[in-house]
């Protein structure tokens, strides 16, 4: 089973950078779409970033830009690099994986949240 585990969160003051990491608990590199995910209290599950078996990416109008997401095959971590950080950034960052069969399967997924495996998160607070 698929397990995956977050770490990088913390709190950082506006315009500062962090990276977070999500750990997969099995090899994720050549079936997996990877992303990442975040909410924040009285807000809606928002899609950040999104990448594909083959390093296609995706991201949300409002990170593009300023977020970098990546993955370590061999390692099997997804990473999402964020500079420029906003006070509206601060919320919990899930990863999520699920497996793509096909090329637009990244695009769905993405749009819909609909992901079968989700870790528990990792909180980003930025202040201003």
């Amino acid at each position: 089973v698929l397990q995956l585990v977050e770490s990088g969160g913390g709190s950082v003051q506006a315009g500062g950078s962090l990276r977070l990491s999500c750990a997969a608990s099995i090899y994720t590199g050549s079936s997996y779409c990877m992303a990442w995910f975040r909410q924040s209290p009285g807000k809606e599950r928002e899609g950040v970033a999104a990448i594909g078996p083959d390093g296609t990416s995706r991201y949300a109008t409002s990170v593009k830009g300023r977020f970098t997401i990546s993955k370590d095959n061999a390692e099997n971590t997804l990473y999402l690099q964020m500079d420029s950080l906003k006070p509206d950034d601060s919320a919990t960052y899930q990863c999520a994986a699920d497996r793509c069969s096909t090329p637009g399967a990244l695009v769905v997924l993405f749009a819909r949240a609909d992901f079968s495996y989700w870790g528990q998160g990792t909180q980003v607070n930025v202040s201003s």
